[in-house]
């Protein structure tokens, strides 16, 4: 970052330096996200999360009395770049980490704090997310899901769509109507459901779903008069719109400060494959290259607007930092992985054995969804338009 961050951020930066340079070794550098990783996979990112656990450098945006380590949005702007410098990974807690936490933090009770969130910084409950429904996707409020409350318990029928995450989970976070006769944003409730309770099942069922890749990273998922205490409930009966709208404004702004330096490190590679095609020289090509890389710089601009802006106390709207975010490095993407694959030429429609994908074939089908999940590019436009140029909104189709 060119931002000058003051010294008590330069300070931190050097901590973090020495602490990876005395501890980040070449199994922690080797380390790769897995689905199923082998059991020395497995054994050496716990060793690694392990070193991390006892740096407090998980969940380390969290405030400090719930566990974390309270860094600033520059802060962990710099953890995320001296991790990337390094060569490691900066493991995290998932969508527990991300996405559930800071919804326990803003809307839990403090009982529900010392509950949930050292099971999550500790790695003990993993979590999996049960929003999307086969009838509502962008538009949760129409979910049909149903929670009816019996004695001290939420039992949960329905089905849900795009479970990511499922296959290591023990906990879900659902979406589920609790108040059928409320108006459609109200009577809504977030759930945490275990995924079995005393070794058992609890009535979750998923179906993993094969994707273009050949991979199944979601599920469909069947709730069967799934269980869980009302201690479960965040933020109260009826109000799980307020709550989910936490969850998915961290889902959809992500790490906008420091997203670029994947980007950039995707890019890079993009040229060198250029290179191997020979194509380089060709004024086509050039021209695709020069439009990635110049909207990687305006991730990495806009990165450090966002710096600034944090930097001056301000906190950047929930539609900026997230709808916008979205709309832009999703559709971006699907671009990059169509320029690889006509850089590969014919060679990207040959697939290996077992319907091996190489990068870029990776890169390209995956980024299909990009601009689905997290909600539509089509719902996010909307958003841009009402809350921040403060257009009319959408017409209601009957």
């Amino acid at each position: 970052m060119t931002v000058d961050l003051g010294p008590r951020t330069a300070a931190f930066r050097d901590e973090v330096r020495q602490w990876l340079d005395a501890n980040a070794n070449d199994e922690a550098r080797s380390l790769r996200e897995e689905r199923r990783p082998s059991p020395e996979q497995a054994a050496a990112h716990k060793r690694w999360a392990d070193r991390l656990l006892e740096a407090k450098l998980i969940c380390v945006a969290w405030p400090e009395e719930f566990g974390g380590r309270g860094l600033t949005g520059i802060e962990l702007a710099v953890l995320n770049e001296e991790f990337a410098r390094a060569g490691v990974p900066r493991v995290t807690r998932g969508m527990g980490e991300g996405l559930v936490g800071p919804s326990i933090i803003a809307h839990g009770t403090d009982e529900q704090k010392a509950t949930f969130l050292p099971r999550i910084i500790s790695g003990d409950d993993t979590y999996c997310q049960g929003f999307s429904e086969p009838n509502a996707g962008s538009d949760l409020a129409s979910l049909r899901t149903r929670g009816v409350v019996e004695n001290d318990e939420v039992i949960v029928n329905g089905q849900k769509l795009w479970t990511s995450g499922y296959w290591a989970a023990n906990m879900m976070f659902c979406l589920c109507r609790t108040d059928p006769d409320a108006p459609p944003h109200r009577g809504i409730s977030y759930v945490l459901i275990p995924i079995q309770v005393d070794g058992r099942p609890n009535g979750v069922e998923f179906r993993p779903i094969k994707q273009i890749t050949g991979q199944s990273h979601f599920a469909e998922t069947f709730l069967t008069d799934a269980r869980a205490p009302l201690f479960n409930v965040i933020g109260g009966l009826g109000n799980g719109w307020r709550v989910a709208m936490t969850t998915l404004g961290n889902e959809r702004g992500g790490n906008a400060t420091t997203q670029y330096v994947a980007f950039e490190r995707e890019f890079w590679s993009l040229v060198e494959l250029a290179r191997e095609t020979g194509q380089i020289d060709d004024p086509r090509v050039r021209d695709q290259l020069a439009w990635a890389y110049t909207h990687v710089e305006l991730m990495r601009c806009q990165g450090e607007r966002l710096l600034r802006a944090l930097a001056a106390g301000k906190t950047p709207s929930g539609a900026m930092g997230g709808s916008v975010n979205k709309v832009f490095w999703s559709e971006y993407q699907r671009r990059l992985g169509e320029i690889a694959m006509n850089l590969q030429g014919a060679a990207s429609l040959l697939v290996g054995p077992d319907y091996k994908l190489d990068r870029w074939q990776s890169t390209f089908l995956t980024t299909r969804s990009h601009t689905i999940w997290g909600g539509t590019a089509e719902i996010q436009r909307n958003i841009i338009s009402e809350r921040i140029l403060g257009m009319p909104r959408e017409p209601v189709r009957k």
